[in-house]
């Protein structure tokens, strides 16, 4: 595996980039930690979601994506292994039909992503 220091963490992070947007909707749970354990015994470090994953959104299963994630952090105690990238999303469902962002929405939207994520830390966001 290629690895790539990003100045801002310090951290040396896989030019392979393990997404993860089909999870909860393509791909089941346990798909998802399988993934996410070959990804990692292949040194892909760096992981990218995001707090309307899965896609295509769908109300009802926004957030899965991460509480997957979330779930294999907890049962592997491998956090400190991955450089973990998330973003705030624009959909409208998400924050009352708003798409603009408040400072409190996005302090918001960090809550929820490490509540997800069972974590107390996002490295990129």
């Amino acid at each position: 595996m290629q690895y790539q220091t990003l100045p801002q963490l310090n951290e040396k992070v896989s030019k392979i980039c393990l997404g993860t947007m089909t999870w909860g909707q393509q791909n089941s749970e346990s798909d998802a930690h399988a993934q996410m354990d070959m990804a990692l015994s292949a040194g892909v470090n760096f992981w990218d979601t995001a707090e309307m994953y899965p896609s295509p959104p769908d109300k009802d299963k926004q957030g899965d994506t991460e509480r997957f994630m979330g779930t294999w952090f907890n049962k592997t105690k491998q956090r400190d292994k991955v450089i973990l990238a998330s973003k705030i999303s624009p959909m409208d469902f998400l924050r009352d039909g708003q798409t603009r962002y408040t400072a409190a929405q996005i302090s918001s939207a960090i809550d929820g992503n490490l509540e997800r994520l069972q974590t107390d830390y996002i490295d990129i966001y």
